[in-house]
């Protein structure tokens, strides 16, 4: 998560930006101004997101077109409202790295969630001054289903699901390369066997990619597939290819992910940690946890284990430092 702006009793009252940003960010467990305004935009956003999908209902359409639409507005003003201020404000993002306020701000119009932020409204925009003429361009409303991505935002799992792909872009590249490879190969081969018996599906390398693409996706439609002897063996074994084809990228999501909650927990257990270094946790450090374990997006039982464990190791060194050296053969006292 981004750093907050932090105030202490000494520093002066924070500013309007500095108080907005705080109210635009996800909230902090006793900040209830910032939580009202999130559980809204969650709101708002859910709700958005269920109106494009009952608009394409042709029925639903005719009798409440003009609701739809007036809630259209209404939604995009809200979001263009956010997506602005979201802009002014991100100069408290970095305000310790020292970056000026342009760069700060071009920094986070860059970024993943200020992307999606901006595509949430531009389809409205575009259709509404008529940029492209009087080409049709409805389906630029179904892009409007990337707003269930500003979701992301609130969710601290999303969020490390985010990292991985972005960790794991390379491997993930190298996935995606092998099994392009090997369906231009599958095709191929498919081509050879079956073009003069089917012609119509296997007639050329890019006719037979349906039936390569679907066969290595494990999908297999069934709507083409071979009948020579040559063509069936030839599939058999492109099918068993696609299995590993499939497993490949899932390997790689799951071990990516699986490192990023390690790496989660051991974050938390090194605060926790250094919480206990004086073998109590008071009020402020309690809450300080709490924040880190929702931003860390670790469960209440997962925490509380880590917690258990760093007790009970603080309460082991007392012990340990109370009795004296200890014989590490029979555990006995030392004179």
């Amino acid at each position: 998560m981004h750093g907050r702006v932090s105030t202490s009793v000494h520093e002066q009252p924070p500013t309007l930006r500095q108080h907005i940003f705080r109210m635009l960010e996800t909230a902090e467990e006793n900040d209830r101004m910032s939580r009202f305004v999130d559980l809204c935009l969650i709101a708002l956003i859910s709700a958005s997101v269920i109106a494009v999908i009952l608009e394409s209902m042709p029925s639903l359409e005719k009798r409440y077109g003009e609701e739809f639409s007036l809630f259209e507005i209404c939604t995009v003003a809200v979001f263009s409202v956010e997506y602005l201020l979201r802009i002014w404000t991100a100069v408290e993002y970095d305000a310790s790295k020292g970056l000026s306020p342009w760069q700060a701000r071009l920094r986070y119009m860059t970024s993943f969630h200020a992307i999606i932020d901006l595509l949430a409204i531009l389809p409205f925009y575009l259709l509404a001054f008529g940029v492209f003429g009087n080409v049709d361009m409805r389906f630029l409303r179904a892009v409007r289903l990337l707003r269930v991505l500003k979701l992301t935002r609130y969710s601290a799992a999303m969020n490390m699901l985010l990292i991985t792909f972005r960790e794991n872009g390379k491997a993930l590249a190298a996935a995606f390369l092998i099994l392009v490879t090997v369906m231009l190969m599958a095709a191929s081969g498919m081509y050879y066997f079956e073009r003069q018996v089917q012609p119509e599906d296997f007639g050329s390398i890019p006719a037979a990619m349906w039936w390569a693409f679907a066969t290595l996706t494990t999908v297999g439609y069934g709507d083409v597939t071979p009948i020579t002897n040559g063509g069936k063996v030839f599939g058999a074994l492109i099918t068993v290819v696609g299995i590993g084809m499939v497993a490949l990228p899932t390997s790689i999501l799951a071990t990516g992910y699986a490192q990023q909650l390690r790496l989660s927990t051991t974050t938390y257990k090194n605060r926790a940690d250094e919480a206990l270094d004086d073998g109590i946790i008071d009020e402020e450090e309690a809450r300080d946890l709490e924040e880190l374990r929702v931003d860390l997006g670790l469960g209440k039982h997962t925490a509380s284990q880590i917690l258990d464990a760093g007790m009970v190791r603080r309460a082991l060194q007392q012990d340990q430092a109370l009795a004296g050296p200890v014989c590490p053969h029979c555990h006995r006292e030392l004179d």
